[in-house]
């Protein structure tokens, strides 16, 4: 095996873009050798402000191939013949040789380079067969022709031309590496007049630009780390991002401080970075009385910087950076400059923070009318009424009191209106707290203001509180239920509109509060919310296109529902985009998913503690022998009934007439169904799920015996409609407890 090694070396690449860039580079590569029939072996990358790269092992030359491909028939038309020389870009020599061709026969009609055309007989007359030879040849010759394709159809984010050149990259490209077992893959980026800056490759990389500058030559992959090492580069993030961790951790225990957790700034610093040096600097005291949450967005956002805290988590008057440079004086003066620069930044904050507080958050709100939610939902406004009105509606569901809901919901957009939200979004919530408390709102309601948004991901913690627990449910399912109304759902990855997060909020808000809460009635609550869901200003096709096809697919609501049909059509429709999420969040968890599935399958229960509760009964139940039988004769039973009702063109009804029951074995299931249906009945009620699994157990008898010697498909078609009639009430009576079609293997 060859080492390859390929690095290309431009101007400071953004750091977002790095790691897909070197996963896109190791990809590209290994598409653009399949062809040849070249694996890459051990690929690894490695990546960094100026640089990627990618070192793997291939073999040192392609193996030789042949292949034959049937052709058309002897006289063929010239569009066909014409159809196939294009097909495999036959020379105009070889056409003609097969138009000029008269009868089969073992010799050639056309012989080139890898290139052989004979025409054979068979029973149906003489066709032509063409034998195509790809002789051996070196890798290196096959990088050079594969590199500079791929390197001009390289997939940036955002990419730049630079010059006179058509050449694109995401900065100006500076040098091209290209070794093979240490020898330089000559080629050149060059297309036609197209000079593509005279680049081409090379033996010859740079370390960091201003600590070792200048090219030097490698001859391998571990002489190109270990120059790279020398001159003040760390070439792999990895690396980096350790030197960075432990090098500001160790600065911080020094002084009796930890540094708050950031593993995406961590990331991105590694990226900006060559050679870290971590440094710490000193907030001024006069801005200590500042929202620890403010100091640390200002440092992150603009400047990069970590935040220290004091052991009992209380902000500490430091924070850490990190050069790029070992500075001759220990960085006095790259510290000194950089408290200057945060000195400003933070009175910009604190300039936003007094202005804010003059007036109450309550004031903010006017200026909500003016600020579009979507174009077909309204303002931001309008979504703070219709969050009033449904945080009112949910508080009593979650134990909390509706004026304080309501009260908190009217305050939880208020300060997107407010200057520091408008310079920095991601406080949005959390200023609004503050700004609650500063004004004199109930502690319960400046809680919830704050924290309506959670969770923003999996590690987030969900609202506890029943006052920001409403208002945090309030705002997910009025997202939901407006942009399912209006049609914006989920298509493939795309979410533009976040409302897989928003389901999976609702789902984690839920479960880890253990809630009984009616999602169907809660969802068309929030749907009505919506003025084009009311009276005169209804409009007729909001919300229809996701009833429509719960309507189609044969959904029926159920007949206890309080709201119209179309109305708990489109209540469903949103249930069961939660229900699959929810699925997904139970296989991230490597849970059985399917017994979810099984569980929201039957009986159109909307309680989603309940249905796991159900899932769960249904997961220890199929622990047990009794179990497994019983969903093997479950299936049994419902392909006899699928097959059996096609044949007929008929539904078999769950129910049989005792004077037709002849067979021992059908009597006693028979009488085994009349005495677990109560059972199971009285057991879910009362939500006893296990009871319900335990009271279909002793069927797995009669079952079994009925399969072994009972004939369905009797001669005597009463006696037969009969036996099918006690499949479907089998089936039924499983099917109250759960959709067992739906449980995998």
């Amino acid at each position: 095996m060859a080492e390859l090694l390929l690095e290309i070396l431009s101007e400071e690449i953004p750091a977002r873009m790095q790691a897909r860039a070197a996963e896109d580079l190791a990809r590209l590569m290994g598409e653009a050798l399949k062809p040849a029939g070249l694996t890459l072996a051990g690929a690894r990358t490695l990546y960094g402000p100026r640089r990627i790269a990618l070192i793997a092992e291939l073999p040192a030359a392609t193996p030789a191939t042949e292949r034959e491909e049937k052709g058309p028939r002897l006289g063929a038309p010239e569009q066909a013949l014409g159809g196939f020389a294009r097909k495999f870009s036959l020379p105009d020599a070889a056409v003609a040789a097969m138009k000029a061709a008269t009868g089969a026969s073992d010799a050639p009609v056309y012989e080139g380079k890898g290139l052989t055309i004979l025409a054979r007989a068979e029973k149906s007359g003489a066709s032509f067969l063409l034998r195509l030879a790809n002789p051996a040849r070196s890798s290196a010759e096959v990088l050079a022709e594969a590199i500079p394709a791929l390197i001009r159809r390289f997939p940036w984010p955002k990419s730049m031309r630079w010059g006179t050149s058509d050449l694109i990259w995401v900065r100006p490209m500076q040098r091209i590496l290209c070794l093979l077992d240490g020898k330089v893959v000559p080629f050149r980026l060059a297309d036609g007049a197209d000079d593509a800056h005279g680049l081409h490759s090379a033996d010859t990389t740079e370390g960091h630009r201003i600590q070792s500058p200048g090219a030097f030559a490698v001859t391998s992959a571990a002489e190109y780390e270990a120059g790279l090492r020398e001159r003040s580069v760390i070439p792999d993030a990895a690396g980096r991002e350790r030197m960075i961790d432990e090098g500001i951790a160790a600065l911080a225990a020094a002084e009796g401080l930890e540094v708050v957790p950031d593993r995406g700034l961590l990331a991105e610093v590694a990226g900006l970075v060559e050679w870290p040096v971590p440094l710490l600097g000193r907030i001024e005291d006069a801005f200590m009385d500042l929202p620890p949450e403010l100091m640390r967005t200002t440092m992150r956002v603009n400047q990069r910087y970590f935040a220290l805290r004091h052991p009992n988590g209380e902000a500490a008057a430091r924070f850490a950076l990190v050069a790029n440079i070992k500075a001759k004086d220990g960085g006095a003066a790259i510290v000194g400059g950089n408290e200057r620069v945060l000195r400003a930044r933070l009175s910009d904050a604190r300039f936003f923070w007094d202005l804010d507080r003059k007036g109450s958050l309550e004031a903010f709100l006017p200026k909500l009318d003016a600020v579009v939610f979507h174009a077909k939902l309204g303002t931001q406004g309008d979504r703070v009424r219709r969050l009033e009105r449904l945080a009112r509606h949910l508080a009593p569901m979650v134990g909390a009191e509706p004026d304080l809901a309501a009260r908190a919901a009217r305050l939880a957009k208020a300060d997107l209106a407010s200057g520091m939200v408008g310079e920095f979004p991601e406080l949005q919530g959390v200023m609004g707290r503050y700004y609650a408390l500063h004004a004199g709102e109930d502690p319960r309601v400046a809680e919830a203001v704050g924290a309506h948004y959670r969770p923003l991901g999996p590690g987030d913690a969900v609202p506890a509180e029943p006052t920001a627990v409403a208002v945090a449910l309030a705002d997910k399912l009025d997202q939901l239920a407006g942009f399912f109304a209006a049609d914006e759902r989920p298509t493939g990855s795309g979410d533009p509109y976040a409302l897989r997060r928003a389901a999976l909020g609702v789902i984690r808000i839920i479960r880890e509060n253990g809630l009984r809460l009616p999602l169907a009635d809660a969802i068309a609550e929030a749907f009505f919310g919506y003025p084009m869901a009311q009276g005169s200003t209804a409009t007729p096709e909001f919300g229809m296109a996701v009833a429509a096809e719960r309507m189609n697919a044969g959904w029926k609501p159920p007949a206890e529902s309080d709201h119209p049909p179309m109305v708990a059509a489109f209540a469903q429709g949103v249930i069961e985009f939660l229900a699959e999420r929810l699925r997904v969040q139970m296989r991230a968890e490597g849970l059985r998913h399917d017994l979810v599935a099984a569980a929201f399958g039957t009986s159109g229960d909307d309680d989603l503690n309940r249905l796991l509760a159900r899932a769960d009964a249904l997961r220890d139940f199929l622990s047990t022998e009794a179990g497994t039988d019983l969903v093997a004769a479950y299936r049994r039973a419902a392909n006899i009934l699928r097959i059996e009702e096609k044949k007929d063109g008929r539904a078999y009804a769950p129910s049989i007439d005792p004077g037709l029951l002849r067979a021992p074995e059908e009597m006693a299931l028979a009488a085994a169904l009349e005495a677990a249906r109560p059972e199971v009945g009285a057991a879910l009620s009362r939500e006893d799920f296990a009871g319900a699994m335990a009271a279909l157990a002793p069927l797995r008898v009669p079952v079994d015996a009925f399969f072994d010697r009972v004939t369905v498909n009797d001669p005597d078609r009463s006696l037969r409609g009969n036996r099918l009639g006690l499949l479907a009430l089998l089936r039924a009576a499983m099917d109250e407890v759960a959709d067992i079609a739906r449980i995998e293997g």
